[in-house]
């Protein structure tokens, strides 16, 4: 048989017999003077069973073990494993499933690839169309990038679910075009600071990224009012951090 003829008779395509000659898997076949392949029922029955051991899963270096193993005993060991692995895969998929669900009933797009820790968080979080606390999601989604917001967000929890985050996000943003003496500003970040909790603060590592860099960061998304709220917040919550330290 030529290279065609095996491919029909296997139900395999030319181009992947080629591809097991050259990973090794199928012995190159004799030639004829003219230089084509020519192939056996021996090569007809390894084929077969190369596309059988494929078809269940397997990849070309286990094919490869399980052929080299004349009485087949290996078979049985591999596709043992091959079973547990796709039980495996079958809860790891569940798991992805049940946070893409989460993602999609949740205040986060789709596409934004976050932690399960985070979904978690808000998922607590009634929606709202606060463009303030809009803000603060896209600002978790940032922090989640960092690695270190998994206590952080279990420490928010409780803030999440607070009705009076609420007032405090549309306090804020009233503010969007205020100039920055507003006489709101004052009592509005007071409120804010104390609104966070101290298991939030323990759980901010004081030399991390979001402490040296990330901050600053920030501040240049609010609009002016804004920033010297969340300014004066940050600084009241530092000085809370320094207080834990030498307490």
């Amino acid at each position: 048989m030529r290279i065609g003829e095996i491919a029909a008779l296997v139900g395999v395509t030319s181009r992947a017999i080629r591809h097991y000659h050259h990973v090794g898997l199928l012995p190159e076949p004799g030639r004829r003077s003219n230089g084509y392949r020519v192939y056996g029922v021996r090569d007809a029955v390894v084929l077969a069973r190369i596309r059988r051991l494929t078809e269940l899963g397997l990849g070309l270096d286990e094919v490869r073990d399980v052929l080299a193993d004349a009485a087949g005993r290996e078979l049985m060991d591999v596709l043992a494993e091959l079973d547990a692995d796709l039980a495996r895969q079958e809860i790891e998929i569940r798991e992805r499933r049940r946070r893409l669900a989460r993602l999609l009933d949740g205040p986060v797009s789709a596409e934004e690839p976050v932690s399960p820790a985070l979904v978690e968080l808000l998922g607590t979080a009634p929606a709202t169309g606060s463009p303030m606390a809009a803000k603060d999601r896209e600002h978790l989604v940032l922090l989640d990038t960092t690695g270190v917001g998994g206590e952080i967000y279990a420490a928010l929890a409780p803030l999440a679910e607070d009705p009076a985050v609420h007032a405090l996000y549309e306090r804020l943003d009233a503010l969007d075009g205020a100039a920055v003496d507003d006489p709101r500003i004052p009592p509005l970040a007071a409120d804010l600071a104390a609104a966070v909790p101290d298991g939030v603060l323990a759980a901010i590592p004081s030399d991390g990224p979001v402490m040296s860099g990330l901050g600053e960061a920030l501040l240049d998304d609010y609009a002016p009012a804004q920033a010297e709220v969340v300014r004066r917040v940050m600084a009241v919550l530092t000085a809370r951090v320094a207080e834990r330290g030498t307490g």
